[in-house]
C-alpha cells in the first residue's frame, strides 16, 4: 500500500464505494508560527474530519528534547481512539497543502504500530468536494500504541550516521547553512549531514513527485542500496514528509525527532555551517 492517496482517491472511499472501508479522517492544519489551524477547520473541513492539535496531541512538551517532542504514546492513543481510529480501521491524514503536519501524524501512526495510514496528497488545496462545518462525534476507537514500528534516532545516533551513513537535512538551506536562524539558539547544521530541503520533495502544486523523481533526488545524496538514511529538520516535523518522501521513492529512513532544535540547545554539540557538510 502507499503512504499517500489522491483527492480523487479519497472521495471514492469516503463514499465506501467497491465495498471499501471508509477511512477516519484527521485534520491536522498547522503552520511553524501560526496561524492556529483550529478556527480554519472550523470554517470548513473535510466531511467527518477530526481536528487534532499538533502542539497539543501531536507533540510532548517543549523543553531539552526540543520545540516538538514526540508525546507521551499514551496520551497520543488516547487521542487517536477519541478520533474514532481502531486497530483496523484505515486512516488519511491531511493539512493546509504543506504537508508537514500531516506527515507527522502519519508517522506518529505508523511509528506506534498502526498499519493502514495514508496521507492526502497536496492536503487540502487538492480537494474539490464539498467542505462541512459540523463537529463530528465518532465512535470511540481500540487503537493501542505499541511504539517501535519505524526506525527512531537519538541526538547521538543521528551525530554517528552523519559520520557514517547519510543524515540529511530537510529545513531551508539557508538555515542549513546558518545565514539565519528565526527559532533556534543558533543557526547551521548537525556535522556531516547533507541540505535536501523539503521543497525538492514536491511539485509546484503542493502533491509529492513521481516515485522515481524522488528516487533520483536521494539517490544524488548518497541513499544508494544498502546506506543507512536519516532525517532531521527544525523540530522532528517537516522532516518527516522527508521521511514520507523517502518511503515513496523505497528508501527505509529513521528520523530524529529532536532535529535541530535539540542538538543546537546542547552547547557541548558541534555545529557546523556554510554549504559543506563539515
Amino acid at each position: 500500500m502507499t503512504a499517500i492517496i489522491t483527492a480523487a482517491q479519497l472521495a471514492s472511499e469516503s463514499a465506501g464505494s467497491a465495498g471499501s472501508t471508509p477511512p477516519v479522517l484527521l485534520d491536522v492544519r498547522w503552520q511553524l508560527g501560526g496561524p492556529p489551524g483550529r478556527p480554519q477547520y472550523e470554517a470548513g473541513h473535510l466531511p467527518g474530519a477530526v481536528f487534532v492539535d499538533l502542539d497539543k496531541e501531536l507533540s510532548g512538551p517543549p523543553g531539552t528534547g526540543g520545540r516538538h517532542p514526540l508525546p507521551d504514546p499514551a496520551d497520543f492513543g488516547a487521542v487517536m481512539r477519541r478520533a474514532g481510529i481502531s486497530q483496523d480501521t484505515p486512516v488519511v491524514v491531511y493539512d493546509g497543502g504543506q504537508g508537514w503536519a500531516a506527515a507527522r501524524a502519519w508517522w506518529l501512526l505508523r511509528w506506534t504500530g498502526h498499519p493502514d495510514v495514508r496521507v492526502l496528497d497536496g492536503g487540502l488545496t487538492a480537494w474539490t468536494g464539498p467542505l462541512s462545518t459540523d463537529t463530528p462525534s465518532p465512535a470511540e476507537g481500540d487503537f493501542t500504541p505499541a511504539p517501535g514500528a519505524l526506525p527512531l534516532l537519538d541526538a547521538d545516533e543521528a551525530a554517528a550516521l552523519a559520520r557514517d551513513g547519510l543524515l540529511l537535512d530537510a529545513r531551508a538551506a539557508e538555515r542549513y547553512r546558518g545565514d539565519v536562524e528565526p527559532i533556534d539558539r543558533v543557526g547551521g547544521h548537525v556535522p556531516g549531514a547533507l541540505s535536501a530541503p523539503t521543497t525538492g520533495n514536491v511539485a509546484e502544486n503542493g502533491c509529492f513527485l513521481p516515485a522515481r523523481d524522488l528516487l533520483a533526488r536521494f539517490e544524488a545524496l548518497g541513499a544508494t542500496p544498502g546506506a543507512e538514511v536519516g532525517v532531521y529538520c527544525g523540530s522532528g516535523v517537516s522532516a518527516a514528509q522527508e521521511v514520507l518522501a523517502l518511503e515513496l521513492a523505497g528508501i527505509p529512513a529513521a528520523l530524529y525527532a529532536g532535529s535541530w532544535s535539540e542538538w543546537s540547545s546542547d552547547e557541548s554539540r558541534p555545529v557546523a555551517t556554510g554549504p559543506d557538510p563539515l
